[in-house]
């Protein structure tokens, strides 16, 4: 089957693995890259413009594609998460083609189908990877998530916004 079928939104999720028996876990190895104890100043976003489904192997090849360009220029000096899980199991009926193969399949009859795979169910406008990097990596940043994009099967779109701090204001003090 090709991946462009799995693509729409359809139906309910189908989501319980206690009935499916047997399907492949995701292939996404990590989902939290670079350096998880740092304290950056921007944060580059990888937005999605339309609602989808996204295969688990196509989020593994946004990751590796994101991950590489970041880890060779940046090394250590970055964050970068993946945001959606794939937790969807995908299913297929498979069908024989060709000579003889009427006498091999049932048709619908019996079309529950065998778990092939998962998928993440993604809405318009939201956050696929996040990625948190100085002012010296921005650059790199956005090149990494536009390499990244092109391995997801929707349009996606960059966002880049600075992180405030999180440190309270000074507190005058007050005498009691």
């Amino acid at each position: 089957m090709h991946a462009r079928n799995y693509r729409p939104v359809r139906g309910q999720a189908y989501t319980r693995k206690k009935y499916a028996k047997g399907f492949p876990p995701p292939k996404i190895v990590k989902f939290t890259m670079g350096n998880t104890k740092a304290t950056f100043e921007y944060e580059a976003s990888l937005i999605a413009l339309k609602r989808a489904q996204i295969r688990h192997s196509a989020l593994e090849a946004a990751r590796i594609a994101t991950n590489r360009i970041l880890n060779d220029e940046l090394i250590e000096e970055y964050f970068m998460k993946i945001r959606p899980y794939p937790h969807i199991i995908l299913r297929e009926n498979k069908m024989i083609f060709g000579a003889h193969a009427d006498r091999l399949q049932q048709g619908m009859r019996r079309s529950f189908g065998t778990a092939i795979g998962t998928a993440a169910r993604v809405k318009a406008s939201q956050i696929l990877i996040t990625v948190k990097v100085n002012e010296n990596g921005l650059e790199a940043a956005k090149r990494s998530l536009k390499r990244g994009s092109s391995k997801l099967p929707i349009p996606c779109s960059i966002s880049v916004k600075k992180i405030e701090s999180l440190k309270a204001p000074d507190k005058p003090e007050t005498e009691t």
